[in-house]
């Protein structure tokens, strides 16, 4: 598979041009199988991708159980990329934590979970308004300097954040969601600014959860214990006023001769060298249809229409309830 470099010099870490988001194996959408799940994991090895996604605070803790349980049985092991900073807390919730002490103790905890001697790219999940964040990079740099994590990152930051933490330590991606149907970064200056440090960018819900393949038409079409289900994007207005951008990715996912899914990231995959999407997959049929991203047909033309169809700004609806929405850097 090809390949793509995330960071500059000594944060640079190689991985596959497409990654795997391993969330919805346990959390979030619905019930968990792990049977499938490590027969989806098995085919993303035998398709040649060798860059893995998982955090601590999924599950919580299950899915670096399940990743930690497939590595076990495996003779070679990707890159694996997870993340800290969502503490839960003894009498149930949650808070964010990025005190030194907490990333310490969590990343020892995620190595016991994976059963590695090191994490490859190790994320601050959110940042903690209550710590400074220069303390929380200081940590985690320590951590590198121990030989527990070779690369750091962090998700869901703003432009301000990543300039501040980039001068404490070098940052090697920022992981933030980016498709056709959330386009924030491309008007907040994210973006511009992770090109200007020379920091990577690593997409998730490169398919806006599911929605950019067509496929969710109703709140019913969800299962009744799938996360999406109470937030806003998905509820059935949203779902009727967004119809016209899922509408037009399969308008031009026909032309190319590829599913609507493959549209989607393939659209990722042509805004720049720099970027690794992390499509989610539980199942190995979805699995191998974005691995097929890779090798759409691509033209100008279809990123010119792409853009038209889903224009920044464009989409009806919240990404997340408030709730969640509070815990992003902005």
């Amino acid at each position: 598979m090809q390949t793509r470099v995330l960071g500059r010099e000594s944060a640079a870490l190689e991985v596959t041009a497409l990654g795997l988001g391993c969330m919805g194996m346990s959390f979030a959408y619905g019930k968990a199988d792990e049977a499938e799940s490590l027969r989806t994991l098995d085919a993303a090895a035998d398709a040649g991708i060798d860059f893995l996604d998982t955090s601590d605070s999924y599950g919580p803790f299950s899915n670096e159980d399940l990743i930690g349980t497939w590595l076990r049985r495996r003779s070679r092991r990707p890159a694996i990329a997870t993340k800290f900073g969502q503490e839960f807390l003894a009498g149930g919730g949650r808070r964010l934590n990025g005190t030194p002490e907490y990333a310490r103790a969590a990343c020892d905890a995620s190595l016991r979970r994976l059963g590695v001697d090191h994490i490859d790219l190790y994320y601050l999940h959110r940042v903690d308004p209550a710590t400074p964040v220069e303390e929380t990079w200081g940590a985690m740099a320590e951590l590198v300097r121990a030989g527990k994590v070779r690369h750091l990152g962090i998700s869901e930051a703003s432009a301000d954040t990543l300039r501040r933490i980039h001068s404490v330590h070098p940052v090697t991606a920022l992981q933030t969601e980016w498709s056709l149907w959330t386009r924030d970064v491309e008007a907040n200056g994210v973006l511009d600014t992770v090109r200007d440090l020379g920091i990577g960018f690593v997409p998730y819900s490169p398919l806006g959860r599911g929605y950019l393949t067509g496929t969710i038409k109703d709140p019913n079409d969800l299962a009744e214990d799938d996360g999406r289900r109470s937030w806003p994007r998905f509820s059935a207005e949203a779902l009727a006023e967004n119809r016209a951008i899922a509408d037009g990715v399969a308008a031009v996912a026909q032309r190319l001769g590829c599913t609507p899914a493959q549209a989607a990231i393939a659209w990722l995959l042509h805004q720049g060298e720099d970027i690794v999407p992390i499509p989610g997959s539980r199942k190995v049929p979805h699995l191998l249809d974005n691995v097929g991203a890779l090798t759409v047909p691509w033209d100008d033309a279809a990123s010119a229409q792409l853009s038209a169809v889903a224009p920044i700004g464009a989409t009806f609806g919240q990404r997340y309830p408030d709730a969640l929405m509070k815990s992003i850097d902005s």
